[in-house]
């Protein structure tokens, strides 16, 4: 293998980042990026019109201009993915611009906002109309993706659709304890699982993935009050923040899953960043491998365990 295949193995893939304007989105598609591909990022918030997720300090335009910045070639398309138009006309544009797709990651959130943040109401105390527009931003959008995406994803073999949840299939067999939530997040794994077996014959795989307590744009200087820079300062707030990771571990991990020539034996499954890098050899951004869910599974049960040997 030359140096250019080592380092750039997505070079030639085109892929579609849904939902990118921040957080893992974004890191998944500055990294696939980084390994040579051509990124079609998208989201609602731009330079011009902010989305009512309510934050400025991130672009769709930024994404793109990120992307190509880290060697990729980022292109940025706004994009409302509740709008079935928007979305045909997407699809239609990578179409006219690259006649194929190879990589479609469906990340479309931005739902936070909704959520009942103490997770403490029954369902009948919720706001129905909130929750209902949680399930269309967290679940329609992802639908509607597909929909009109599959159809070029399937023009060429090995094509690789790549679902994004919060939490594993094991710690997802829960309940989640707010009911919409609970719904959103299950989603994605039961979509990776049927898209997985819609796929055969196509020669194409379908995953889900999840990263682990994440350190995004909003958790750092909303939630916590810190920067990347000083995150440590947030163990006082939530001692379990000293196993958080950095968006672009989760990145790392789906590209090198994106250029794995036997990703298809992960078909149907669901996959985490912190197994994502065992299997891979990827790091975060400091050289720690995090393993947040196996943290999280071994404090929920009781269990006495030291942060350090889950980093």
């Amino acid at each position: 293998m030359c140096v250019t295949e080592r380092e750039r193995p997505l070079a030639g893939r085109i892929a579609l980042v849904a939902g990118a304007t921040r957080g893992a989105g974004r890191a998944m598609a500055v990294e696939l990026g980084r390994a040579g591909a051509t990124v079609y990022v998208t989201g609602r918030t731009t330079r011009s019109r902010v989305s009512e997720v309510g934050r400025t300090t991130e672009t769709i335009e930024e994404t793109g201009e990120l992307v190509t910045a880290a060697g990729g070639e980022g292109i940025a398309v706004p994009t409302d993915h509740l709008e079935q138009d928007q979305v045909r006309a997407l699809v239609e544009r990578v179409d006219r611009e690259q006649g194929r797709l190879d990589i479609l990651v469906n990340d479309v959130w931005g739902a936070d906002h909704l959520l009942d943040v103490g997770f403490t109401r029954k369902l009948w105390e919720l706001d129905l109309r909130q929750g209902l527009r949680m399930l269309r931003l967290g679940v329609e959008t992802h639908i509607v993706t597909s929909y009109f995406a599959l159809p070029l994803l399937i023009r060429n073999p090995g094509g690789l659709v790549v679902e994004v949840t919060d939490g594993t299939a094991e710690s997802n067999s829960k309940y989640r304890e707010e009911f919409f939530y609970d719904l959103a997040k299950y989603a994605p794994l039961r979509m990776a699982q049927g898209l997985a077996d819609e796929l055969k014959g196509f020669d194409c795989t379908a995953v889900c993935v999840s990263p682990g307590f994440l350190r995004s744009e909003a958790m750092l200087d909303t939630y916590f009050e810190v920067t990347e820079e000083n995150w440590r300062d947030g163990i006082a707030k939530d001692p379990n923040f000293a196993i958080s990771e950095t968006p672009t571990y989760l990145g790392r991990g789906v590209a090198a899953l994106a250029a794995d020539p036997e990703r298809a034996r992960w078909n149907g499954r669901s996959l985490d960043s912190g197994g994502l890098a065992r299997e891979y050899g990827v790091t975060d951004v400091d050289g720690s491998q995090p393993d947040s869910w196996g943290f999280i599974a071994k404090t929920a049960a009781g269990e006495q365990v030291d942060v350090a040997d889950y980093r």
